[in-house]
């Protein structure tokens, strides 16, 4: 870290899992937090643990109101927008196509896609005005590989890696980097109701990656002096 002001990240899905992971490095570095999640009882004790360089901010990614006044809190919080945007927020299913309910699908579309647009959206002129910040995009190994019962999730990894592309494309020169984090497969409390251990085919939660390890991939990723980009960070177990 250096000398200079503090540095300040806001992160989406902060209650638990990655969002909760990033979180914690953030705030053990130094960095101030804003620590956005829809359970707001579960989102200010994980707050009140990391300490007070979190803050925690009730927020319905997939609620376009919600994302804007949450945006709004944690830049007056800050004096300015967020050095660092994690979009993390994620919704995980399986089924089917033909059992895939179409507001399942829908809500997939929401988290996993529309809602990082939102938030990126909501900083991205402040960060061009002051040619400074950073957006990482949570991605996973499925914005590049299908597996079957993957229709909704897939879909909207696909097309988050799309808006990441974009977002690198319009931002290149500008002093805001961008970068896509695709973790394999991440033993989080989402594989509770698969279980995973009992289907075959399905990669067993001891030889998945932890939740911090991916956090470990992000603030690797943000930490590069300001001249360096990475454009994409793929992780896998080894």
């Amino acid at each position: 870290m250096s000398d200079g002001p503090r540095r300040t990240a806001l992160v989406t899905g902060a209650s638990r899992g990655i969002g909760l992971e990033v979180a914690r490095l953030f705030a053990a570095k130094g960095i101030r937090v804003a620590m956005l999640a829809r359970s707001e009882k579960d989102l200010a004790a994980r707050a009140k643990e990391i300490g007070g360089d979190a803050i925690p901010i009730r927020c319905d990614v997939a609620n376009a109101d919600d994302v804007t006044a949450a945006a709004n809190r944690a830049a007056s919080e800050f004096g300015d927008a967020p050095d660092i945007v994690v979009n993390n927020a994620g919704l995980f299913t399986l089924a089917t196509v033909e059992h895939t309910e179409l507001a399942v699908f829908r809500s997939a579309l929401d988290i996993n896609l529309i809602a990082p647009f939102l938030v990126a959206r909501m900083f991205i002129e402040r960060m061009r005005a002051r040619r400074d910040g950073h957006i990482v995009t949570i991605g996973s190994i499925a914005d590049r590989s299908v597996f079957p019962e993957n229709a909704a999730y897939a879909s909207s990894k696909y097309g988050v890696r799309a808006l990441h592309e974009v977002l690198r494309a319009e931002l290149r020169g500008s002093g805001v980097r961008t970068t896509l984090v695709s973790p394999a497969q991440v033993d989080t409390a989402m594989w509770n109701e698969v279980d995973p251990d009992s289907r075959p085919g399905f990669t067993p939660r001891r030889d998945m990656l932890s939740a911090r390890a991916v956090a470990e991939a992000v603030h690797y990723a943000v930490s590069q002096p300001a001249g360096v980009n990475v454009d994409e960070l793929r992780i896998s177990h080894s």
